[in-house]
């Protein structure tokens, strides 16, 4: 029972490439999860070591080797040389209430805050997920005062789902949703 493998490691938009993680994005990966303004909302992700960041690194690629999908390194698109992640934004399977979902994910560093980089990609990943995989139901868990994080939501055409609204490792979730779940 394996899961469908994807040739397409890459996602463009206008201004983004959104690029499978390397070793060589272990140090974004530390340095925006241990920066508590990029965790205000979700502190159980802060990291504390360049070491947790390469476990969470191995993890993501586990993710990508089982499922043929995950999370996206986000970078600026024709810049003429190679840069480091503006942030991260995918996709990854979890189960909420007893249904296997697409829990959509995006954290960007802070200087990238307030130009529209979050919607983009989280957009570009949700096209990516309604096409390649149209029977999953695709939701984000965002706390109710993070208000940047519900507009990226919404942006990215998630719809509110009270009724599955559930509480998380950092407090209530609100879930917004691609459709209504059980």
């Amino acid at each position: 029972m394996g899961e469908r493998r994807f040739d397409n490691e890459e996602l463009l938009t206008v201004r983004l490439s959104l690029r499978r993680p390397t070793m060589e994005d272990v140090d974004t990966i530390h340095s925006i999860h241990s920066d508590r303004r990029a965790c205000a909302h979700n502190p159980a992700d802060l990291l504390a070591t360049r070491a947790d960041a390469e476990d969470r690194h191995r993890r993501w690629d586990e993710h990508w080797r089982r499922h043929g999908f995950g999370y996206w390194a986000v970078r600026p698109r024709d810049i003429g040389q190679p840069s480091a992640p503006l942030g991260f934004c995918g996709i990854k399977v979890m189960r909420l209430r007893d249904v296997e979902v697409l829990n959509l994910f995006y954290r960007f560093d802070p200087s990238a805050w307030g130009d529209g980089f979050g919607t983009e990609a989280a957009t570009a990943v949700v096209d990516w997920a309604t096409s390649h995989l149209p029977d999953r139901t695709i939701v984000a868990r965002v706390r109710p005062d993070n208000t940047a994080s519900l507009r990226v939501a919404a942006g990215a055409g998630l719809h509110r789902a009270e009724h599955l609204d559930a509480q998380g490792e950092d407090g209530l979730d609100w879930i917004f949703a691609s459709r209504g779940t059980t």
